[in-house]
């Protein structure tokens, strides 16, 4: 099938005509299949050899029921249906299904008085969520490799003023991991976009007396081009009566309609619609601050640190020991750092650095290799031969687990700034001050110390604006994967 490149400033989407048999190519259809055996398997197979080590004669109808349980709580999740499959690879969903199986289970025990192990019963069921989101991210891995070569995407035409439509063309165009690409604009008013999108149609700034005016030539362009959504960015020209119109036009031809606001970085959950006399109103709702949520992190916090501190006594001594002898000067570098609600606190850090780095850095100011407030050298010659392994799988960063259990930083949060990065920080970039600093957070699983400073402030405001429980689980289980590989740190 032929493809037609469109160029951004930052990446190349690309645009696939449509096939020859005049149907959309969609999503794989073995996703669903592969999904629900995956899942059959991920049930299945352990509750049967579980069981049937342990001597059970029940061990296959076990394994059948944990099966036919695990596919009803998947099902009426949604979890097979077309628009969810691939579309994200996170664990989280996977453990929310799973607590619903144990749950639907100990009930079904109950009811029917059923015997077996409970604890043996439990581990069986354990496997169960880590193979479902195994197989989820190697759909997620497929599917957004099918959307780079342009396949498994809905065609969309945008209409708005040309400033707003270069603004989302942009914004869309530096990922290629997302369902939408843009074939076609219909700018309104006499400017030229600047996007490299065709203009497929024009639209007066001033409503027009007839409905068609509208909607004739964006249904027009719409059949051409063969488009799945039209996508509208409202402004003083384009609102209410005249995007109600427009909308009656598109939906008679069962073409949806999607009303872009502008918002970014805002999750689905905090989003809600209303109607007020007759008006749609966007909710907005304010970031979890107070409340059970934030009083179960505080908890978990130091409880979980604390017991990582107990867990991993024998690694403290060992990386102490080796920080030690590897060069002159103290096991543990301590440091102020600004906290929640720009709070100063002594940090702590297993030193990596020779005794008098901090002497030294005045020196290597000019070799900065960040474009932001942060100071890092890919090779800074001031880190030790230790001190470079203890970077590159966080090990120095084990001491914070003390930090947390003190109560001056959380184990998932935004990176501890210093006191002369927050002195040059602007009235955005402040905002990573509403929360708790983190061991780990987004900026560590997506890229560490290669990640600019523009992309590390984004990462650090959406956890502050989004942050939820379900957040920090995804956070943690994703740190293991990215400690593991090393990547960006240094």
């Amino acid at each position: 099938m032929p493809h037609v490149p469109v160029a951004s400033h930052t990446q190349t989407h690309v645009i696939p005509k449509q096939p020859p048999s005049g149907r959309r190519t969609g999503k794989p259809a073995w996703y669903a299949p592969a999904a629900v055996l995956g899942d059959v398997a991920g049930a299945a197979v352990p509750v049967y050899l579980f069981f049937a080590l342990a001597d059970s004669p029940y061990a296959a109808a076990y394994a059948t029921a944990a099966a036919a349980a695990w596919l009803l709580v998947r099902g009426a999740r949604d979890r097979y249906c077309e628009r969810r499959l691939g579309e994200r690879d996170n664990i989280v969903p996977a453990l929310q299904d799973w607590l619903v199986l144990v749950g639907l289970l100990a009930v079904v025990r109950a009811a029917t008085g059923e015997e077996s192990p409970f604890l043996l019963a439990l581990a069986a069921l354990v496997p169960c969520a880590p193979t479902s989101a195994g197989v989820q991210t190697l759909i997620h891995r497929h599917l957004v490799t099918r959307r780079r070569g342009g396949r498994a995407v809905r065609r969309a035409l945008l209409i708005g003023e040309a400033d707003a439509v270069d603004g989302l063309v942009s914004h869309l165009a530096r990922r290629t991991d997302h369902e939408v690409v843009v074939v076609g604009v219909c700018p309104v008013g006499d400017e030229d976009p600047q996007a490299l999108a065709p203009v497929a149609a024009r639209l007066d700034r001033q409503a027009p007396p007839r409905m068609s005016a509208d909607s004739a030539p964006v249904l027009e362009a719409a059949r051409r081009l063969d488009v799945d959504v039209v996508l509208v960015v409202p402004g003083p020209y384009m609102a209410g009566t005249r995007l109600r119109r427009l909308s009656w036009a598109l939906h008679g031809e069962e073409r949806p309609l999607v009303v872009v606001p502008g918002l970014t970085e805002v999750a689905g959950r905090r989003v809600g619609v209303s109607s007020v006399a007759g008006l749609t109103m966007l909710n907005v709702a304010p970031p979890l601050r107070r409340g059970l949520a934030t009083l179960l992190k505080s908890v978990t916090d130091r409880l979980g640190a604390a017991l990582l501190i107990v867990l991993l006594a024998p690694v403290f001594a060992v990386v102490a020991l080796a920080v030690r002898l590897d060069s002159p000067g103290p096991v543990v570098h301590r440091q102020t750092r600004i906290g929640r609600g720009g709070v100063p606190f002594t940090m702590a850090k297993f030193r990596t650095m020779v005794a008098d780095a901090e002497r030294l850095r005045h020196q290597l100011a000019g070799t900065n290799e960040q474009d932001g407030r942060m100071f890092k050298i890919r090779r800074d010659p001031r880190i030790t031969r230790v001190g470079r392994v203890l970077r590159r799988y966080s090990l120095d960063e084990l001491p914070q687990l003390f930090n947390v259990v003190q109560g001056h930083m959380s184990l998932v949060g935004p990176r501890p700034p210093l006191p002369a990065e927050v002195a040059g920080y602007d009235e955005v970039e402040l905002r990573r001050l509403a929360v708790k600093p983190g061991l780990t957070g987004l900026w560590q699983v997506s890229g560490r110390s290669d990640l600019s400073w523009d992309e590390t402030i984004a990462l650090d405001l959406r956890y502050v604006d989004n942050w939820s429980p379900s957040v920090d689980l995804g956070v943690l289980v994703r740190t293991v994967r990215a400690v593991i590989a090393g990547t960006g740190a240094y």
